[in-house]
Order: C-alpha cells, then structure tokens, then sequence
C-alpha cells in the first residue's frame, strides 16, 4: 500500500511562488494533523515512507470546492483559507490537502488533474 499526500492549488488567484509554497505547507501540515488525529498509523507510515507530495492545481474557487466536497466523505482533507496579510483578500480559499493516505483512493478523486 503506496501513501501519499496530494495538495490542489487554486491557479486562478496568481499567486507568487513564495504565496504558493507557504500556503502548501499550510495545507500539508493541516491535512497531515487530521490524520495523525485518527491514529490508525497512516501518518506515522508515510513519515517513515519519505512523505511523498503531490502538488496539483485547478482553474478556479469552484472546482476546489467541488473536490473538497467529494473528497471530505472518504478522505482527511482541510481547506486552506488565507489570512489575508499579503497577496489577496482574507478568507480566500488557496488550496486544499488530502492525505496522507493510500495513493490509489486520493487518485480517484486527482488522477484527471494536472501537476501545478
């Protein structure tokens, strides 16, 4: 069983790179807390496993929402909203994470969406 944690970040707010990373890291730390919170051990294996990332993107607030809905039902996810101290308005919705968890469930909710 292959782990993984997949980030989706919104394209459509031309963020700058630094906005990007900063808010993946948000999202990974988010996701990975939600599943450490469930202590069935995923979170530990995929430590050890090397914490493999996949960051992808989508083009707008509605299609992150809309996969945010889906994935929530099956999946530890969170919402990343900004702050709103920088580049855009607090409250945005940038991204989400999923995971970690097993490569191939994450991948029936990401597996059609380009690599950011």
């Amino acid at each position: 069983m292959a782990l993984k944690q997949v980030i989706v970040v919104r394209a459509d707010l031309q963020m700058g790179k630094g906005k990007i990373a900063a808010q993946v890291c948000h999202a990974s730390l988010e996701s990975y807390h939600k599943v450490l919170e469930r202590g069935m051990g995923i979170a530990e294996k995929w430590v050890q496993e090397g914490q493999a990332k996949i960051v992808l993107k989508v083009d707008s607030e509605r299609d992150l929402y809309e996969l945010y809905e889906q994935v929530k039902r099956t999946l530890p996810c969170e919402i990343i909203r900004d702050a709103g101290k920088t580049q855009i308005n607090p409250g945005t919705a940038t991204c989400i994470g999923i995971g970690p968890w097993e490569a191939e469930v994450i991948d029936q909710f990401t597996g059609k969406l380009k690599l950011l």
